[in-house]
């Protein structure tokens, strides 16, 4: 079957050559980097974008006569497209960008902007302008938006008195300062540690011979994500993978304990004013989740479905703890991983190391790549002479049927004061006819270079896709009429979903097949090798679902109270404790203040695992002798990517499942490792 893949996928190249090469860029829409813009010149870039919103909303403002949609809800979304714009490209620049005093405009422009979004908010004549529209003849998605925006205005207190709309817009910039802060502070802070050769015995050569002494004889371990996974996982040294954890844990603090507690003392005052008991209310009212009592119901279902799965796997690594200490009792967060990589070494016969010279990373990059195109029936065309604000930033553009579709940006190797996680990012909302949809990775892989292939994880390989998947959701997702349904726009709590589908496509032989060759031999990937990995991948899940439980707890229950309330150095270990069977560390008591999601998620974490159930269930439509064949992707494609948010989340879900989802396959899942385990092995000698 590989072989008639590979020949399917030959032919199906071949045949976009003229497509390609036939497609010329859009002359009015230039990359991101097209003007190479110094601070006066981005400022000049973000204060233009303002002040066309301002004239549009003064448009809205000014109408004479019956409301229509030409006249109200057109310019509204003009005001919005260029609010976001401005929006993503200060928020980026905050993010990425390698000059500090550039940041620090940027987070300067992004309050700026912010504020402006929030006045818009609060703007009762606009809001009354949109309340006289008549949408009971528009198309489904225009009535919609208009809804949903209707939903949003009232959210934001736009009904309120004056008194209250300028408080709450006093609360809203502040809180947009702390955000900011929050961020930078966990960027600005990278922490590393010294460690002598022998420390790093048990780790990978390319790591070792990437990781040479200085001077003084000392090799510095930073907190990176290439630097930190491997030694979490492979390193022998017990003191190297608990100091690099505190150092890991103990990032940005005590910055943003303070920072932390502002956000959470304005995010309540806000939640307040608006008539709502708590943040976690008032933050899942416009959610699937509905409230705060949801969030905690469904949080507490997850504990009691993983619990008896969690408690096996807890035994197999305190077993394999007691190995080298036998009166171990416990396990210490930390040496979680660790203990995992040595239970897939000796119960699964997979060691994790295995797999990392079929994974360089520009194979890795163009594997996901080709893969995506097959399943969406699109391709990929480098912009080689695109400027950027690093060079290692690259330029791609999205082509479907000749058409460019859509433009991103990969920003993917660690650098001094970048965001330090994974994420997919907007750059501009897609508007048909009108803009076309722009967003950018801004991740942190290893770098190749001419003596170093740049070997991933597999876990890196999975997150790869993962932000890919976000990617795809938010360029396909931007072919619609409006700004304010384009792209991932839909509830919030959705977001997580198809991205988290898309790593299961990391699980299969023959996908990984076409694009994990071994980076000395060419040697593609054995599908026996792919067959002990997923076995031994399934090890540990319900210990995962545990653990991101428990980070969905401490979401909420810092959310959840008046703040007076909340010991945030309580809470972290405290829900530690109790979701998962792990020991904290007293540095792991500080690990809000690296939390990066306590910001942006704030109390709505629990969307990875309210998304990972949807998501094994979206998973189970799909052939799985072959991933990538049958009507079923493009299917998805256009009832669950396409939209936007042009429709509910719900809908969604149902529209291509036919039904409500539920957690059937999630459960499955999640116990995948024991049902195979328990399957009976032929005896020795049969």
């Amino acid at each position: 079957m590989s072989n008639l893949f590979c020949r399917a996928r030959l032919i199906a190249l071949l045949l976009l050559v003229p497509i390609l090469s036939a497609q010329e860029l859009p002359r009015s829409q230039p990359p991101l980097w097209a003007a190479k813009p110094d601070v006066a010149a981005f400022e000049s870039m973000e204060n233009d974008r303002l002040a066309a919103a301002q004239s549009a909303i003064d448009q809205i403002v000014a109408v004479k006569g019956p409301r229509t949609i030409d006249n109200t809800l057109a310019p509204y979304d003009e005001a919005t497209r260029q609010l976001n714009a401005a929006a993503y490209f200060s928020s980026l620049m905050q993010q990425v960008h390698p000059d500090a005093a550039f940041r620090d405009h940027a987070t300067a422009m992004t309050t700026k902007v912010s504020s402006a979004q929030t006045a818009l908010s609060l703007n009762q004549s606009v809001y009354r302008a949109l309340t006289a529209l008549d949408v009971s003849k528009v198309d489904p998605a225009t009535r919609y938006y208009v809804q949903r925006q209707l939903l949003e205005f009232r959210l934001a207190g736009v009904d309120k008195d004056d008194a209250t709309r300028e408080k709450l817009r006093k609360l809203q910039d502040q809180l947009t300062e702390d955000l900011s802060m929050f961020d930078r502070n966990i960027s600005d802070d990278p922490r590393s540690v010294e460690v002598s050769v022998a420390e790093l015995d048990g780790l990978p050569q390319d790591y070792i011979d990437n990781h040479k002494p200085g001077a003084d004889g000392k090799i510095h371990i930073t907190t990176n994500y290439p630097d930190l996974f491997p030694v979490l996982d492979f390193a022998k040294s017990d003191g190297l993978r608990r100091s690099l954890w505190e150092a890991w844990n103990s990032r940005a603090y005590p910055k943003n304990h303070d920072v932390l507690m502002d956000m959470m003392r304005t995010r309540y005052q806000i939640a307040t004013l608006l008539g709502y008991s708590s943040w976690a209310d008032y933050n899942a009212a416009d959610k699937m989740m509905g409230n705060g009592a949801n969030i905690a119901k469904f949080i507490e279902q997850l504990n009691a479905a993983s619990r008896p799965m969690a408690e096996r796997e807890f035994t197999m690594l305190l077993a394999e703890k007691k190995k080298t200490n036998p009166e171990a009792s416990e396990i210490i967060g930390y040496e979680s991983f660790r203990l995992s990589e040595l239970v897939r070494r000796s119960q699964y016969d997979f060691d994790s190391q295995s797999v990392r010279p079929y994974l360089p990373y520009n194979q890795v990059k163009q594997g996901i790549m080709d893969t995506v195109a097959t399943l969406f029936h699109v391709s990929f065309r480098r912009e080689h002479d695109a400027p950027a604000w690093d060079a290692s930033v690259e330029t791609w553009d999205t082509i479907e049927n000749a058409k460019m579709i859509g433009r991103f940006y990969l920003d993917m190797h660690p650098r001094p004061g970048k965001y330090s996680h994974a994420q997919m990012a907007p750059v501009l909302d897609g508007i048909r006819g009108k803009q076309l949809p722009e967003a950018i990775l801004v991740c942190n892989f290893p770098e190749p270079t001419a003596t170093d292939p740049g070997l991933m994880d597999y876990g890196d390989a999975v997150t790869f896709f993962h932000e890919f998947g976000h990617l795809m959701h938010h360029l396909l997702g931007g072919q619609q009429q409006w700004a304010g349904i384009s792209g991932i726009s839909m509830e919030a709590d959705f977001v997580e979903a198809p991205s988290q589908m898309l790593e299961e496509w990391m699980h299969s032989p023959q996908v990984l097949a076409t694009f994990a060759h071994h980076y000395k031999t060419g040697e593609p990937i054995p599908a026996e090798l792919v067959a002990r990995m997923n076995r031994a991948s399934a090890f540990g899940r319900a210990g995962s679902v545990a653990l991101q439980n428990a980070l969905s707890a401490i979401s909420y229950d810092i959310y959840k109270d008046k703040p007076e309330n909340v010991n945030l150095d309580v809470v972290a270990p405290a829900d530690f404790r109790h979701y998962t069977l792990l020991t904290p560390l007293p540095a792991d008591a500080h690990m809000y203040a690296s939390f990066t999601h306590l910001g942006g998620y704030s109390s709505a974490y629990y969307t990875y695992m309210w998304d990972k159930v949807i998501a094994e269930d979206f998973f189970q439509q799909f052939d799985h002798n072959n991933l990538l064949a049958g009507d079923t992707p493009m299917r998805y494609r256009r009832q669950v990517l396409e939209p936007g948010g042009s429709v509910s989340a719900n809908d969604l879900v149902k529209n291509f499942l036919g039904r409500p989802q539920n957690t059937d396959a999630f459960q499955r899942w999640m116990g995948k490792e024991f049902e195979t385990a328990s399957q009976p092995k032929p005896s020795s000698g049969q």
